[in-house]
């Protein structure tokens, strides 16, 4: 017994201590390492940010209701919307269609093929419907557009005269980033040799194809990759007709079956586009908490920032600059002034109850109006800013609750195909650089170097170690006179929003679309939209130079304030 005592106090021995204590430093250490690991674990994984800005709200909210000198403020000339916070699903875009997939296809019917040129007539106007016809045309549109990656085409059909025909597909620039799909239209010039062979001889501009546009009912299905993915509904397609009408109300019945919400008032109005979607999403966010159906009123102030007139310009519709059509079909919203017709008349018939439940105070929290059975809730917001402004709502407890839904709000897709049209004619295939002057170019105080750094020799300097000599140069600017710029010609084809005037002039197809929807009268083609396809053509370049950190080291928000920015 006492030697069993002694082996196991063997340990306790003084010359023993030391590694002991090693041993249960080092065992200790290790617990805390794997604790550590499994908490930041824990963390990574449920961990969602609020929202797509990835700023706590008082940030943005501080932002949006600074009164400092507009010189300082932040360029809050385009929002981001949802796309822009959507990862590209790289499984969406893997299986493209290669030019391998076509000639397997076309191997499978050449006997037939072969058969029928024993008949053939040279005379005969070409058949778009032909299986060689469409495979020709797919091989050809492959080759021509190196820097495309396509996904789908649609069947040929005829276009004018006996040797066209028009064919559509969708696309996806080789190296794009954003998660977006387009459709491009085009027409093929095919021609008929005297053994009837036939060859491709032309393919027309972007958008040239308009019988292929519309996909006609009953119309076959066109050629994808056999165990490619299908129609992917929640990215956008860019170049398909856009259906923006408004959603009408089924019947009496359904309505008044319905619960809504209304923000009537406030402050928000006329405010930079980023105030009005940081107030509308919590809105619509409010109604998806709430399960009720968003009353929205689609017409909009456009901001002093934006226009011509340097005033601010009421009367502008909503679709002018973001997919209503995508918020329609993804969101349960109604446009106001047929929500009050349909409630009017309702109410004058007193058998209808529908009741009111008025909410004037922002404090109320979403969660509390939770169990509100009345058909309407209105928030009606005072005077006093900025306590009236609508994201007031989504503010304290409300913010863990209602999450503004970032995802159903998309840019205007009218806008989208004038980027993708800029984009197209340059074939997909060029650099960009955003060059800022004006205000900020003249105010030395707060950009010292900026007017410097930009001007034409020393961007001749900066670009020779970034833009290959020769390459087309897209120049994203606010600068006025575009002539300042000549000197870069002499090494590269260079590019401007206005170069592309008519994509928006009184013969476009926007101008056409925008005026329809304005009621027949015309729609300028203003300083937000100019602004939001000068970026967006800007940001589709191959590579993309920025004016504050590649041009020029002054910060963007004046002296002193690039760690800021990056905090």
């Amino acid at each position: 017994m006492f030697g069993r005592s002694a082996i196991r106090g063997g340990g306790f021995r003084a010359e023993n201590l030391g590694q002991n204590a090693l041993t249960l430093i080092g065992n200790i250490g290790f617990s805390l390492f794997v604790f550590g690991v499994l908490i930041f674990t824990i963390i990574a994984a449920t961990y969602e940010p609020e929202d797509p800005l990835f700023h706590p709200s008082d940030k943005i909210t501080t932002f949006l209701t600074s009164t400092s000198n507009a010189t300082l403020r932040s360029d809050d000339s385009v929002v981001k919307t949802g796309e822009d916070f959507m990862l590209a699903n790289q499984t969406a875009f893997a299986e493209f269609i290669n030019i391998n997939d076509v000639e397997a296809s076309t191997n499978e019917t050449t006997s037939e093929e072969e058969g029928n040129k024993l008949e053939c007539d040279v005379n005969t106007p070409i058949d778009c419907k032909d299986q060689q016809v469409f495979h020709l045309m797919m091989r050809a549109t492959i080759d021509k557009f190196k820097d495309i990656h396509f996904y789908k085409f649609g069947k040929p059909v005829t276009g004018e005269g006996v040797n066209s025909c028009d064919m559509a597909w969708r696309y996806r620039p080789r190296d794009g980033k954003s998660a977006a799909f387009y459709k491009d239209y085009r027409r093929f010039v095919v021609a008929k040799s005297e053994n009837c062979s036939v060859s491709v001889v032309g393919i027309g501009e972007y958008h040239s194809g308009l019988n292929a546009r519309k996909r006609k009912k009953n119309q076959k299905a066109g050629f994808e990759k056999t165990g490619g993915k299908k129609d992917d509904f929640s990215l956008p397609v860019v170049g398909e007709l856009v259906n923006d009408s408004l959603p009408m109300v089924e019947s009496d019945s359904v309505f008044k079956t319905g619960k809504y919400l209304v923000y009537v008032g406030g402050g928000d109005r006329c405010k930079s586009m980023n105030h009005f979607l940081w107030s509308f999403l919590c809105a619509l966010g409010e109604a998806q908490y709430l399960n009720r159906t968003l009353v929205m009123d689609l017409t909009l102030c456009l901001s002093s920032i934006y226009t011509s007139s340097g005033q601010n310009e009421e009367g502008k519709d909503f679709r002018f600059y973001f997919d209503f059509e995508h918020l329609k079909e993804a969101a349960s919203v109604l446009d106001e002034a047929q929500f009050w017709a349909q409630w009017g008349k309702l109410r004058k018939k007193r058998r209808n109850r529908l009741n009111l439940h008025l909410v004037e105070d922002f404090r109320v929290t979403p969660m509390k109006l939770a169990a509100v059975k009345d058909t309407l809730i209105m928030r009606k917001f005072g005077s006093v800013e900025p306590d009236n402004y609508w994201y007031r709502v989504c503010e304290g407890d409300a913010e863990s609750v209602v999450k503004r839904p970032w995802h159903l709000l998309w840019k205007s897709r009218r806008l989208m195909e004038i980027v993708s049209a800029i984009a197209s004619r340059l074939n997909w295939d060029y650099d960009a650089v955003h060059i800022e002057r004006g205000e900020k170019a003249r105010n030395k105080e707060v950009w010292p170097n900026l007017e410097a750094d930009t001007s034409p020799s020393a961007l001749l300097s900066t670009l020779q170690d970034k833009v290959e000599e020769g390459r087309h140069l897209y120049i994203a600017t606010n600068e006025g006179e575009l002539s300042f710029f000549n000197p870069l010609k002499d090494k590269y084809a260079t590019h401007f929003l206005y170069d592309y005037k008519d994509l928006w002039d009184e013969s476009s197809e926007w101008y056409s679309e925008t005026t329809k929807l304005n009621g027949g009268n015309p729609v300028e083609f203003d300083g937000y939209m100019r602004a939001s396809v000068d970026t967006e053509v800007f940001l589709r370049g191959k590579k993309q130079i920025e004016t504050f950190n590649d041009l020029t080291n002054d910060c963007k928000d004046g002296v002193g304030t690039c760690n800021a920015a990056t905090s």
